[in-house]
């Protein structure tokens, strides 16, 4: 969920449903349960906040060879985060793995990614995305960065179009790429957000609604989902984004991870105005994950999120057999 100078009665919340989750974790690993369809195991527990974005899953364990194969299936496709996606070397088909880029880099074009996540494709494995995934997005236009130093709006709205398609580890890495964040901070967080479905819907209140989804229309008397998707990005905070962050996986993975890049270039100042510990500056990658969680710079429920993306990233959950969905 995107929170941008959020309410105190807001961070609050998130406060009490971290320690929660963290909890839930380790039930859930016991279990070893998978979430019902459109919830992280987290979000069923929660169901005001979004799934794990505050809130998580299960466990480690590896696929065996010839689950990999079988998962595979034909025309070399992988799973995400195996051997075969994660071999090192770029070769004609591009990059093999994307990984952090600095501040300030040069990144690939959305179309250069494109290519090169095309050129190693990945099996499906939610098949409840499948017409999400297909799904393009739009621009956001001008000002959906405003709150952040100018340059955002300069620099980084405008990349922001959601203009891919494939199955959603491909577009996942597509956002790595074109973003310049490593793949499997994107894998592990979208699965704490989602568990990588893109129907979830999270963070229900009575007002901030998007148009068309009045409080009670989507279920829950009196109440609507302000957090969609698989990053569960947050409409009061990105309006002009709408109706794409729903409709389409990439817009919604497009945009989390423009976001996150502000963040990281440097942009977003008015972390240092608002309850922090430590300095905000550019550069810190786990700081700008754990502001999309809290709003905050390094609080406790920041690094309570952190540490819960952290736990999906060692497990590499999205490999593991309870999570593929196809």
């Amino acid at each position: 969920m995107r929170v941008m100078r959020p309410l105190r009665r807001l961070a609050a919340m998130r406060r009490a449903s971290v320690a929660v989750i963290l909890g839930l974790l380790v039930t859930v690993a016991a279990c070893a349960t998978a979430a019902p369809q459109g919830l992280s195991p987290a979000a069923a527990s929660h169901g005001h906040h979004r799934p794990a974005a505050p809130r998580g899953g299960p466990r480690e364990a590896a696929l065996t060879a010839a689950a990999l194969a079988a998962e595979a299936g034909a025309g070399g496709t992988v799973l995400p985060g195996t051997a075969a996606s994660r071999g090192a070397g770029t070769s004609g088909r591009g990059p093999a793995y994307f990984h952090t880029q600095p501040p300030g880099a040069a990144l690939p074009s959305g179309a250069q990614c494109a290519r090169w996540v095309r050129a190693r494709p990945i099996a499906e494995n939610k098949g409840v995305n499948r017409r999400y995934n297909q799904t393009k997005g739009e621009p956001v236009g001008p000002g959906f960065l405003s709150g952040d130093d100018p340059q955002a709006d300069q620099l980084i709205a405008p990349r922001i179009n959601g203009d891919f398609t494939g199955t959603t580890a491909e577009i996942l890495r597509w956002a790595a790429c074109k973003w310049g964040v490593d793949q499997d901070i994107v894998f592990a967080q979208a699965a704490v957000e989602s568990w990588w479905r893109q129907t979830t819907l999270g963070d229900w209140e009575s007002s901030g609604c998007p148009p068309g989804h009045g409080p009670g229309v989507d279920g829950k008397p009196g109440l609507c989902p302000q957090s969609w998707g698989i990053l569960q990005n947050r409409y009061p905070y990105e309006q002009s984004s709408w109706p794409g962050i729903a409709d389409s996986t990439a817009m919604n993975a497009d945009t989390a991870y423009a976001i996150w890049r502000s963040c990281y270039d440097g942009y977003e100042t008015w972390l240092n105005t608002v309850e922090h510990v430590g300095t905000y500056r550019a550069g810190d990658a786990w700081g700008c994950v754990g502001r999309w969680f809290a709003g905050r710079w390094h609080t406790a429920p920041a690094e309570q999120y952190i540490q819960t993306v952290r736990k999906y990233l060692r497990e590499r959950i999205w490999t593991q057999p309870e999570f593929q969905e196809p």
